[in-house]
């Protein structure tokens, strides 16, 4: 592949997890050490923030004798650094004058290599992007790099981002199953977990029985349709068996319409991709079993902190998120074009992944669920294979800097 010479720039897209920002290390990292690479920027709130030109000169801020040690704190920082949009790109055919403008802000900055770090809705824009500039003739290379929590991307094995959030969840789970086991009152306790579409999350609250044997009740996943009366009979022989009874569900759980469990405590609102903002899934489970049992019941929704709980990252997903980033450089430098970097895991014993370019069509506006073998046959809880795929992401622990008990952030001024 022809040398291409040119400044290139970075951007974060989507809902944040506490491993983006390693990926963005990685980019900056890989990026900095080639000869073709001039100028680094990172764009301020994604593409919303490159229309603007708001732009940071990351060359500048990672350079000097404490490169290495802001890159490493960097990688530690939860959330996206350069901040987030959720922007719908219209499409090409639709909106010439759109990318037109684009195009002319890429000639101002030379930019001939453009990273967009995010999911499935970033992939779109990645897969726009791309369609555009190769039927334009704008010489620039266009390079997705994933990141989910979701663990929905296809064309990868997990996403960056998923194994500290399954981290954060199943441990978080286990402490839950213990809080209650306390006392001897028959109780219920619900734990809303994200994941519209897929329970990935979901399945991660039940690691704990391949570790310590304590482990929800039941799982539900957003793969299965939703009963309400299977449901209650699930409850039901939970606390005949013990008083104490722990269930996680996913948010996004529908019945055979598919309508939302949690509707009724929802905004309806959505965003502009039409996914609708979830939660009151479990709030709405919470008050089904008041009604219907009249045992102690109460749901709790863990919320954002499965997507920044930095403290608890796994050092697996870390350091793949770094390197993910590192190899979508290196290859987009070697002529990688139109594609999202995933990860490949081995074949063998030991647990082992490679990185590779995938085409980006085959990858944007695709959703990859839990697949049957991984659910139960009743549909309400995980299998062991399902943990056993889990359970390698969420290993090692992150050499956190502390500063006065609370672990140190990077923050672009």
């Amino acid at each position: 592949m022809y040398k291409l010479t040119g400044n290139a720039v970075i951007g974060q897209s989507g809902g944040p997890t506490c491993a983006i920002n390693a990926s963005l290390a990685g980019v900056i990292k890989s990026l900095s050490e080639c000869d073709e690479i001039g100028k680094i920027y990172g764009m301020r709130n994604g593409i919303e923030g490159f229309l603007k030109e708001q732009l940071i000169d990351l060359s500048a801020v990672f350079s000097g004798d404490d490169a290495e040690e802001k890159l490493k704190l960097l990688s530690h920082t939860p959330a996206s650094a350069l901040g987030s949009c959720r922007k719908k790109l219209p499409k090409p055919a639709d909106d010439p004058s759109f990318y037109e403008n684009l195009i002319a802000l890429f000639k101002k900055y030379d930019v001939r290599y453009f990273f967009y770090i995010g999911g499935n809705d970033s992939m779109d824009t990645v897969a726009k992007l791309s369609e555009y500039t190769e039927l334009n003739d704008y010489d620039i290379r266009v390079i997705g790099v994933p990141k989910t929590i979701d663990n929905d991307l296809c064309g990868t094995d997990h996403t960056p981002g998923f194994g500290s959030s399954a981290k954060y969840i199943a441990t978080t789970v286990q402490e839950i199953i213990r809080d209650c086991a306390v006392y001897t009152v028959p109780a219920v306790t619900i734990v809303e977990i994200m994941g519209r579409d897929a329970g990935w999350l979901t399945v991660s609250s039940g690691l704990g029985r391949l570790v310590s044997g304590f482990a929800p009740d039941y799982i539900y996943l957003p793969e299965r349709a939703f009963s309400l009366d299977s449901f209650l009979e699930d409850v039901k022989s939970a606390l005949e068996r013990h008083p104490n009874v722990v269930i996680a569900v996913s948010e996004g759980l529908r019945d055979k319409n598919g309508v939302y469990v949690g509707e009724g405590t929802q905004s309806g609102v959505a965003d502009v991709f039409g996914h609708k903002y979830l939660s009151g899934t479990g709030k709405a489970l919470e008050l089904f079993v008041k009604e219907k049992i009249g045992c102690k019941v109460r749901s709790v929704e863990l919320n954002i902190s499965q997507r920044c709980a930095s403290h608890v990252a796994s050092a697996t997903d870390i350091t793949e998120s770094f390197n993910v980033g590192a190899a979508a450089a290196s290859c987009a430098v070697e002529g990688a074009n139109a594609c999202m970097m995933s990860i490949e895991r081995d074949d063998s014993a030991e647990y082992a992944v490679k990185f590779v370019p995938k085409d980006i069509s085959g990858i944007a506006n695709a959703v990859r669920t839990v697949p049957d073998e991984f659910i139960n046959e009743a549909g309400n809880n995980v299998t062991d294979a399902a943990l056993e795929y889990i359970l390698p992401l969420i290993k090692g622990e992150v050499d956190l800097k502390w500063k006065c008990g609370l672990p140190e952030i990077f923050v672009f001024n």
